[in-house]
């Protein structure tokens, strides 16, 4: 007994925790700083731990009415019905649930490359296909319609993610708008915003009363520092929206997870604290680390190092966790989060210090004098 073929199905590989990276060096956790998983360096906001811990007590019972009071406040944030708000374990359990109402064997899903990788994941799921548009270092990781649509074969889906992971590129809303409108009726362009609070792009949400064929991903992992808690949405137009009773897993969404979430999306001033230090950050890595990065609407920075293995693994030892982005199809290059502005200093000291020790090295090897600290 086997299970079916999986050969296609590529897993999912996250950046490494602190805990684990701690076992390997033998050192204290706390006395790492992790900036591999766009995580929210300041936490949850204070009100979301309280509704964990008040929650704590009554996780015996379903998350009916924990489900229905997070999707109303959601519907109430952006001004649209409840009917058009799909809670989801997760962006990426919104995706499985578009995958769920709109593909059907063989249906295919356009996507970018470099992506997400859950994208792809979800196609196969649901034995789906992929095509791929490119989002390429040579053009600077620059989105537009005109390119996506010149790559467009009549998908099912087509996928845009802006902020882009992992270069930080955006898609202007009057961008998405002409993607909508070049398609053909059958293929919903979904926007991910999982990083959305981050930018200063208006959200794609104000087109969904304008546009039957377009969804909008957004999350409470990033901003709202609830990633361990796994609560997504998607919101979607109201002419279809009651496709969601028909293909929602039940109870999905934890209620640990929607009371943490109603108490973080009514704390604004804790996610504008949280967005004001990863702009902050973000900057801070572009002008101070010597090397080539791109403006990046997220909680992160592309940075161009030479070797994104050996520069990743170097800051490691240091005590700074990044992401090499060699998945990502760019093994020249490491993905830094935005930390507090006390481990952004350090970090940009440790890289700094770790890409000019690796550049020295490969020169004296390869008996080529190099500008140290220059890409």
């Amino acid at each position: 007994m086997q299970p079916r073929d999986l050969s296609m199905h590529e897993p999912y590989v996250p950046g490494r925790g602190t805990k684990e990276v701690a076992r390997e060096l033998d050192v204290d956790p706390d006395s790492l700083i992790k900036l591999s998983s766009n995580e929210n360096p300041h936490g949850p906001s204070p009100a979301a731990v309280d509704a964990i811990t008040d929650t704590a007590e009554t996780v015996n019972t379903y998350p009916k009415s924990s489900h229905t009071d997070l999707t109303a406040r959601v519907a109430d944030h952006w001004g649209l019905s409840p009917e058009q708000i799909w809670v989801s374990p997760g962006a990426d359990g919104a995706i499985d649930y578009l995958s769920r109402a709109f593909l059907t064997p063989d249906d295919t899903m356009l996507i970018s490359e470099p992506g997400f990788s859950y994208y792809p994941m979800s196609a196969r799921y649901h034995h789906g296909n992929i095509n791929t548009y490119p989002i390429s270092k040579a053009q600077d990781f620059q989105q537009r319609a005109s390119d996506i649509l010149a790559q467009y074969n009549d998908e099912r889906l087509l996928y845009v993610t802006t902020p882009h992971n992992p270069s930080g590129s955006e898609l202007p809303i009057s961008e998405i708008t002409t993607l909508a409108e070049g398609v053909n009726d059958h293929t919903l362009v979904v926007i991910d915003e999982a990083y959305g609070e981050y930018s200063d792009n208006p959200s794609a949400i104000e087109l969904i009363e304008e546009h039957d064929n377009i969804a909008v991903l957004r999350t409470f992992s990033k901003a709202y520092g609830l990633a361990g808690l796994r609560i997504g949405y998607a919101a979607v137009p109201e002419s279809w929206a009651d496709a969601y009773a028909r293909i929602n897993t039940p109870f999905a969404a934890n209620k640990t997870g929607c009371q943490a979430a109603l108490a973080a999306i009514d704390d604004q001033s804790h996610v504008e604290h949280s967005i004001e230090t990863a702009r902050w950050s973000r900057e801070y890595y572009r002008k101070e680390l010597d090397v080539r990065t791109w403006p990046s609407g997220g909680n992160f920075v592309l940075c161009e190092v030479g070797d994104g293995a050996a520069v990743a693994e170097a800051a490691k030892q240091e005590g700074v966790i990044i992401r090499d982005t060699t998945s990502f199809g760019l093994p020249e290059c490491v993905r830094v989060s935005s930390g507090t502005r006390k481990q952004t200093k350090a970090a940009v000291d440790v890289l700094s210090e770790v890409i000019a020790d690796i550049e020295t090295t490969t020169a004296a090897e390869s008996g080529v004098e190099t500008e140290v600290g220059r890409p």
